[in-house]
């Protein structure tokens, strides 16, 4: 029976993949001291078990050390194995050097990772230059796939859906989950010169104007992407999109935003707690871990 370990946040989402995974969901707890630091406490006897820690790294600076720190002391309590179930993978942007003495970051987390974790679970991780989490981890790492859910959700929802991917990067999975929604879908240009400078292209599909946008994107973090995309559709005549994302890091009032900018509706998966998650990863999360522990015990 595998253990699942959670900070408060995840604790719901622990829940589900036990339950599906035939394991326990307990609570990481974390105390901050007044001078910043943090007191990690595991509450249950872990020798001899196989552990799992589920910490979705959306605020890596915030999270990192607690998270070692319980890994650890997991160890130290006995644990067989301690995986890391992270829906959200950080420090994925910075593959390499972009300007001299810049420190490239995603090598550098990979190899923190390692030093404390036996496998690694993660949903559509930001992947651009780096074609395979392989190629980032020495540690077996396992990469789910949520085009699927989102063709489902898609197919259930927004019958007459036309997809918009807001980028040139966002083509391949956008066109993964039109193909598997039997929907049509377009792709945007886009030109950021800053965090929060983004232009993207005007759309120029007639379908658009027959069906119900939805806009498909992997991380809304500013949501300034969402935002001009949005623009675009209302210049070009389009109904009030759905905006659907993977990821919701929403920093400061991106939500807000994306709604004052004419959003119908605001769409995410539960990779990352927010109000607008619908669409549950538990079932392929647990399934990846089973899969993870599998490979472990065989010869």
């Amino acid at each position: 029976m595998i253990r699942i370990l959670a900070f408060p946040a995840l604790l719901p989402l622990a829940g589900r993949i036990a339950g599906l995974s035939h394991g326990r969901a307990e609570p990481i707890d974390i105390h901050r001291f007044p001078d910043g630091e943090s007191l990690v406490t595991l509450h249950r006897d872990l020798a001899g078990q196989d552990v799992a820690m589920l910490a979705t790294l959306n605020d890596p600076d915030h999270l990192a050390l607690p998270l070692r720190f319980a890994a650890e002391t997991a160890r130290e309590l006995g644990a067989r194995s301690v995986g890391l179930i992270a829906p959200y993978l950080a420090y994925m942007r910075q593959d390499r050097r972009f300007s001299p003495g810049q420190a490239v970051s995603a090598p550098l987390f990979a190899r923190f990772l390692e030093e404390s974790f036996d496998w690694l679970v993660t949903a559509d991780p930001h992947l651009h230059r780096i074609h395979s989490l392989s190629e980032l981890y020495k540690i077996p790492a396992h990469r789910i796939e949520t085009a699927p859910l989102l063709a489902e959700w898609i197919s259930a929802n927004v019958p007459d859906a036309v997809l918009l991917g807001p980028d040139s990067e966002s083509r391949q999975w956008v066109a993964q989950v039109a193909r598997l929604a039997d929907r049509p879908f377009e792709v945007l240009e886009k030109h950021r010169s800053g965090d929060r400078d983004v232009v993207v292209s005007v759309p120029q599909s007639e379908a658009l104007l027959a069906g119900t946008p939805v806009i498909l994107d992997d991380i809304a973090s500013s949501g300034r992407t969402l935002i001009q995309a949005i623009e675009r559709l209302r210049t070009a005549g389009a109904r009030p999109p759905v905006c659907l994302v993977i990821h919701a890091v929403f920093a400061g009032n991106a939500h807000a935003d994306i709604l004052a900018a004419g959003a119908a509706r605001v769409v995410t998966t539960d990779s990352i707690p927010h109000v607008t998650n619908a669409i549950s990863l538990a079932g392929v999360l647990s399934a990846a871990c089973r899969e993870m522990l599998d490979s472990e015990v065989k010869p």
